[in-house]
């Protein structure tokens, strides 16, 4: 395949990957606004799977997790990553539209700030250097100090008094976090399977705990965003999306012996695109048309967070699992979410 239209193919997949996941982060959206709190949160996981709008939530988070990977095939990092960011756009007017109702400009405005926040971060943070994968030993620490702060972020300590706008967002944070660490520990067993971790070969146990340690991230990721979203869309999707290379970054950075682009410009840069995300936050935490539609958001988020996250290769996002034929939902199952009375109750995965 030529290169014109090599690129072409991996904008047009990077399009699809963003759609899949808009799509998915607005049922999500939905389904959190259309079932209330339990009191207690006790079997809030269990009423949670026994939805089919989640299982068509998981099915697009996992198709465009597909197609983020097959875009990255077919163009480079620099490209896919920056449409991917495009999440954000596409689930404004979806969520919108669902809600009834018109994006408002205060929306507008925050997603701009947010994209281009976003997309300045993901320009300097990608590796100077092709990056190495984590030891072992490495994998694992860096696994339990995860753990400890999405804890601490899914508990909210860290939010103070924010209420339910706060506590969405630690959640997003967190999944967004989850997600990106998924990828790092991806590129990892990607090394280990090739027999070229740094250290000693790996035995089978190690491999396994490894493929465990991804899904459990991967996993926790999905089931925190939709934590996420009890508190709006916007916001929350945004955060996800941040939070997500900001966690590889720095696990780039800090063990992987990467830098930003540009040296110390690069780090400048990198602190001023996450002032102008900030702001893009701020703005769509202000600019909800209406409770449980669109107060805040990244796929992480992953993404979800996204797919791949720079410095650390491809990431496995926030789905987990592929349905087949998830490439469509109908535009009667995200509608039909729309009607809480009709829903039980639940869903909520933290008291």
């Amino acid at each position: 395949m030529n290169p014109a239209a090599g690129t072409a193919l991996a904008v047009l997949l990077s399009l699809v990957s963003a759609a899949g996941y808009a799509l998915a982060a607005v049922a999500q959206s939905r389904l959190a606004a259309a079932s209330p709190a339990a009191p207690d949160g006790r079997g809030a996981l269990r009423a949670l799977l026994a939805r089919g709008q989640w299982w068509w939530a998981v099915g697009l988070n996992a198709a465009g997790a597909l197609a983020h990977v097959a875009a990255l095939h077919y163009g480079p990092l620099t490209l896919v990553q920056p449409l991917g960011a495009l999440t954000l756009v596409a689930a404004l007017p979806l969520g919108a539209y669902c809600a009834r109702r018109r994006v408002t400009r205060t929306e507008w405005r925050g997603a701009l700030w947010t994209l281009a926040g976003l997309v300045g971060l993901v320009a300097v943070t990608g590796p100077a250097a092709p990056g190495e994968a984590l030891s072992l030993r490495e994998s694992l620490v860096v696994a339990a100090v995860t753990a400890l702060l999405i804890a601490a972020l899914a508990s909210g300590r860290l939010q103070g008094s924010g209420g339910r706008a706060g506590r969405g967002l630690g959640h997003a944070t967190a999944s967004g976090i989850a997600s990106g660490v998924a990828s790092a520990l991806t590129q990892t067993l990607t090394a280990a399977l090739a027999l070229n971790l740094p250290g000693t070969e790996p035995t089978w146990w190690q491999t396994a705990l490894l493929a465990v340690l991804i899904s459990g991230f991967a996993t926790g990721g999905l089931l925190l965003s939709q934590a996420a979203y009890r508190g709006g869309l916007a916001a929350p999707l945004a955060v996800v999306n941040l939070s997500n290379p900001a966690a590889a970054a720095v696990i780039g950075v800090a063990l992987l012996g990467e830098t930003f682009r540009a040296g110390a410009w690069g780090w400048l840069a990198a602190a001023g695109a996450s002032l102008i995300a900030a702001r893009g936050v701020v703005l769509l935490t202000k600019g909800g048309g209406g409770t449980g539609e669109t107060g805040t958001v990244a796929s992480t988020g992953v993404g979800v967070g996204t797919g791949a996250t720079a410095g650390t290769g491809v990431g496995v996002g926030t789905g987990v699992g592929v349905v087949a034929g998830s490439g469509g939902l109908p535009a009667a199952r995200i509608a039909g979410l729309a009607a809480p009375e009709a829903e039980p109750v639940g869903v909520p995965l933290t008291g």
